[in-house]
């Protein structure tokens, strides 16, 4: 019989990340309680942060624009799932003194407790992308504890880093299962003698369907000029410097940064040619990123960038279009249709390259991820699932 799920994971609908991909697959027959995230770290006096915390007080009555108050079903998900039900918690957000995480920990498991009750949840596993969510691990009457891991958190921006690494440790110590999305965070948790024969390497998917299917053109990439794309959390990882200079280079072309602003812009404030765009939604952005000329990855050499699998890789090769990209180590199984720049003189070079020549790697970069979708990642865990 297979187990029903409890997740502790970011926000729902907030942003794609790998955790609701492999849930949306994983929850096609068995009943989903997606709990919304607990934090990685205490709020601080700026306006993100208000702006983040009023969001959150939104979600508890039902008027976020992500999720749904406890116990609500949510429209995007119900062709796919019979039973599934979003909680806000109501919880303050990396708490560290045994006091406050003894109350959250008291008032989220009653809430939970309540929706599994109502939806029948017999037997029950636990998956955690969240290391602070440890705190319920042993509190849910649950089977198995899965800790998915998607990022080094050690070296994530914007978080409580010792408060986290603590949490991980007790997290992976308590799991039955430790899954991770890269190799370098394989090797991490595999140098522990205690986790490494419950470690396990669960590489990003593509929804290739998506990406390869074709969309109508964006109306703001109309035009004659060519144009090399970014999207994603434009933040401290990717080198602005290096992309400036790049597009200071070539006044002909735009490029296009499409994403939540996360770091200081100063170094491309007063380049013409760089574009910044909001985000939006994740099914519309093969309406981008298959009618611009090349995608790039312009990510700083950084701990963070060592440790990530990204997933706009997958998808950018999906959509079939050039890739260029500084290396990191998730690129290795894709560079021979990757195009691998280490300078700004090389990336000129390559995206020169692109504009006066008809690329001929379109089928070899949709080959390569053609069987890496997230139904073939799901499936690779019906095994650890299924498991006693």
């Amino acid at each position: 019989m297979k187990h029903d799920l409890i997740v502790f994971g970011e926000d729902w609908n907030r942003h794609p990340s790998s955790t609701q991909h492999l849930i949306k697959e994983l929850g096609r027959d068995r009943k989903l309680i997606w709990v919304n995230s607990i934090g990685l770290r205490r709020p601080r006096l700026t306006i993100r942060d208000a702006v983040r915390v009023l969001e959150k007080v939104k979600s508890w009555f039902g008027m976020g624009n992500f999720a749904n108050n406890e116990g609500s079903s949510v429209d995007d998900v119900e062709h796919r799932f019979s039973q599934f039900q979003v909680i806000s918690p109501w919880v303050f957000p990396a708490a560290r003194s045994r006091l406050v995480r003894a109350l959250n920990r008291g008032i989220l498991s009653w809430q939970i407790r309540r929706v599994a009750k109502r939806m029948c949840m017999r037997r029950r596993d636990l998956w955690v992308s969240l290391p602070t969510a440890v705190d319920w691990v042993g509190h849910l009457n649950e089977s198995k504890v899965l800790y998915y891991c998607g990022d080094d958190f050690s070296a994530l921006a914007g978080v409580d880093h010792a408060h986290v690494a603590q949490c991980e440790r007790e997290l992976a110590h308590k799991s039955t299962h430790i899954l991770v999305a890269s190799a370098t965070l394989h090797h991490k948790f595999n140098a522990i003698s205690n986790w490494k024969n419950k470690t396990m390497l669960v590489e990003h998917g593509v929804d290739t369907a998506l990406f390869s299917t074709p969309a109508p053109c964006a109306q703001v990439l109309e035009g004659q000029r060519p144009v090399a794309g970014f999207y994603g959390s434009i933040a401290d990882w990717l080198d602005l410097s290096m992309l400036a200079q790049v597009a200071r280079a070539l006044p002909n072309w735009r490029f296009v940064l499409m994403g939540r602003v996360e770091t200081d812009l100063s170094a491309i404030k007063t380049v013409e040619n760089i574009e910044l765009l909001p985000p939006v939604a994740h099914h519309l952005l093969p309406r981008y990123a298959q009618h611009w000329q090349a995608s790039l990855l312009p990510f700083r050499d950084c701990e963070q960038i060592h440790a990530c699998n990204p997933l706009k890789l997958r998808e950018y090769l999906a959509v079939g279009k050039p890739v260029v990209s500084t290396p990191f180590p998730a690129l290795e199984p894709y560079r021979s249709v990757v195009n691998e720049v280490t300078s700004a003189e090389q990336m000129v070079n390559a995206l020169l390259a692109i504009e006066n020549s008809y690329s001929s790697f379109h089928h070899e970069r949709r080959a390569c991820v053609k069987h890496e979708s997230w139904l073939a990642r799901a499936q690779q865990l019906q095994t650890v699932l299924s498991s006693s």
